[in-house]
């Protein structure tokens, strides 16, 4: 790679989500010189991915490019490559590419989706962690509708305006309350000579309650909202298989449909190079201690939802969301400030500031640490102000605000495009 060689240590950070952005941002005035290297050139809002999915917001709203959110740090330089392996030995990372030399590697690469072993869902399914991901989840659903508009067979029609998300956890409830919202406020609209009523949204959950990091009280209130929205939810259902058309359960039930979305898990986005015992096979996540440092390796890190570390509060690991990232992208940027200054690393410490997940127009539920959960419109308002604050870039915050006041005063999502047709497996 074509790097400015330098007399100051290098910190190569691999990847640009939460963790890996709040940690090249933290380390601004440190005196290293910083290499991010990430398969996008952009960083993506991961939480709001699924109003991409669902045609209330345009991907450049919940995207902001890397460079442009870095761009007031020295000496950083930014690439756009995909990494296929690390050389500790060497100090070097492989990229596609080429290499690059680190003195100190981040490894911040998140997660992918995990389809535990089943290759008839990785076929067929549709899953949603990237921004392209999401688009193929709004085209294919646009698609489906309107070939739906033109069926005269009924079988295929119905098929065709079925809805099966797997996985009843923040994004698929989230995903099943637009799809309701879109049933009634927006389709009937659009296709005044079509039946919406036919359209069936089920959600499909292998415990026994939805959302099951929350609190029950919260899963509770989550369900009652999703069923008086029409969405019907499958409890205690894992789905043995689909082809394609038809999807199976454990509980013997036969599911007729075009639309399966696959938000059940996910996996670490690992990196081969490492030796194995410093892997969570399990979860494809790294072992890290509390200064975030894998196991046997002082110069090597790893943070965020790639990052395994054991606390007597997270005995199984942090939750895999923003949060934890975010803090740890903090803290890392601290201790390399105080290891390059001669003083010792602090551990790192997670302050939990509470979950939450919405359902729909006035509908949400918030989990704050040791002051209960509510749910309604104010949990509704706060997880709006939240995810507002958190995007990144001053445009993007106007362009999602406008989004959603539009669409609040005329019951209306205004990015119903299919910009590019979407072919799923046997399919022509």
């Amino acid at each position: 790679m074509n790097i400015p060689v330098s007399d100051l240590n290098r910190i190569v950070i691999i990847g640009g989500g939460f963790a890996g952005i709040n940690l090249a941002k933290s380390l601004k005035g440190t005196g290293v010189q910083i290499v991010m290297i990430d398969r996008n050139n952009y960083h993506t809002f991961q939480p709001l991915l699924y109003q991409v999915s669902t045609g209330g917001l345009e991907p450049d709203s919940i995207a902001y490019p890397i460079r442009k959110i870095l761009k007031n740090l020295d000496d950083f330089h930014f690439r756009w490559a995909e990494v296929e392996r690390i050389d500790p030995e060497r100090k070097l990372v492989h990229t596609n590419k080429g290499d690059v030399q680190y003195d100190y590697l981040v490894i911040a690469t998140g997660t992918k989706t995990n389809y535990f072993g089943n290759e008839s869902f990785k076929d067929y399914s549709m899953p949603m962690k990237s921004v392209p991901q999401a688009l193929n989840i709004r085209s294919y659903m646009l698609q489906n509708f309107e070939k739906a508009d033109d069926s005269t067979d009924k079988e295929e029609r119905l098929a065709l305006l079925n809805f099966c998300i797997i996985g009843a956890g923040p994004t698929g409830v989230e995903l099943a309350g637009a799809f309701a919202e879109l049933k009634k406020n927006v389709f009937p609209r659009d296709y005044p000579h079509l039946n919406v009523d036919e359209m069936e949204i089920h959600l499909f959950e292998g415990t026994d309650r939805i959302l099951p990091p929350m609190r029950p009280n919260s899963s509770k209130k989550s369900l009652e909202f999703l069923q008086n929205m029409g969405v019907t939810v499958h409890l205690n259902t894992m789905v043995k298989s689909y082809d394609g058309t038809v999807l199976k359960t454990n509980n013997d039930e036969e599911f007729r449909s075009r639309n399966f979305i696959w938000t059940a898990g996910v996996t670490g986005a690992k990196i081969p190079g490492l030796p194995e015992e410093v892997l969570l096979e399990r979860f494809n996540r790294f072992k890290v201690n509390r200064f975030n440092q894998v196991d046997g390796f002082e110069e090597i890190f790893a943070i965020g939802d790639i990052a395994y570390m054991e606390t007597d509060d997270f005995p199984k690991g942090h939750p895999q969301v923003a949060q934890p990232a975010i803090q740890q992208g903090k803290h890392l940027a601290s201790n390399f400030k105080r290891m390059l200054g001669g003083k010792k690393m602090e551990p790192f410490s997670y302050f939990d500031k509470g979950t939450m997940a919405t359902i729909g127009r006035n509908k949400a539920v918030v989990d704050l640490p040791n002051r209960g959960s509510f749910s309604g419109t104010f949990a509704w308002l706060i997880w709006m102000f939240v995810h507002l604050m958190a995007l990144v870039g001053f445009r993007n915050k106007v362009v999602v605000f406008f989004n959603w006041v539009y669409s609040y005063i005329n019951y209306d999502k205004a990015a119903r495009l299919i910009v590019r047709t979407y072919t799923r497996k046997g399919e022509s």
